[in-house]
């Protein structure tokens, strides 16, 4: 059998001017990602690059006595690993696989090379930096002020624009570390999600069962971050050109 995993499912890769993607074509690598795996640590050098076309990834920040925080995701919007070409090689952050599936990598070094090429790739993956910038900018917003149930529906709602289909296979821990709060907030936050009939939670297992109520119900935090994105990345044409 063919793997159905195509290059264009990654928005960034379907979006470059056939030029640059046949220039990079041959070099992609498709990876399967398992859930939990650690792409990077904090400090390390990145070797690779990767464009997510069905996996969802993680950016955490881990601090010494091992609590850590999400400050964004990253799916087939976009790209992990922004640090390569903004000049800084490194990041402080941790990057950890959300949801399993499948990515593109790419050697760090084509990726650099053909960002220097100072054309369509470099202006397309800046335009991407700024609207992630505004996601963990908007994260960091929404972490101080919003309530748990708030931060959990933004959580849900961005991870499911990365994904295929309206559920989520993830624990109450894992949401909890992600969030950057305690268990037992997000299992009072599911729980009221739930029995306003927004989501159903089994164990593991998150479906969003009436998602305009959701977004309803979700602070403005999702739909700042959803427009930026719809901004500065809405067609080829008017990233390329």
């Amino acid at each position: 059998m063919s793997n159905p995993q195509d290059p264009h499912q990654n928005h960034l890769l379907d979006t470059l001017p056939q030029a640059e993607y046949d220039r990079l074509l041959p070099s992609l690598e498709l990876v399967e990602l398992p859930l939990s795996q650690v792409l990077y640590e904090s400090g390390e050098k990145l070797k690779y690059v990767y464009f997510p076309t069905t996996c969802i990834i993680s950016l955490l920040y881990i601090m010494e006595d091992g609590a850590s925080a999400e400050i964004a995701v990253v799916g087939n919007e976009g790209i992990l690993g922004i640090s390569l070409f903004m000049g800084g090689e490194t990041t402080p952050s941790r990057a950890i696989v959300q949801s399993a599936g499948y990515a593109y990598r790419l050697k760090s070094q084509l990726l650099k090379n053909e960002f220097n090429r100072a054309g369509p790739v470099m202006r397309l993956l800046l335009r991407y930096t700024q609207a992630l910038i505004t996601q963990m900018a908007q994260t960091a917003v929404c972490n101080r002020h919003h309530s748990v149930d708030k931060q959990l529906c933004r959580w849900l709602l961005l991870s499911l624009d990365r994904l295929h289909d309206n559920s989520l296979s993830m624990t109450q821990e894992l949401i909890a570390n992600m969030l950057g709060v305690r268990r037992e907030g997000v299992t009072e936050a599911a729980g009221k999600l739930q029995r306003a009939g927004l989501i159903e939670y089994t164990r593991g297992k998150i479906t969003v069962v009436d998602r305009p109520g959701l977004e309803a119900y979700c602070c403005e935090c999702y739909q700042v971050v959803k427009s930026e994105f719809d901004r500065l990345l809405p067609s080829l044409h008017v990233i390329a050109n």
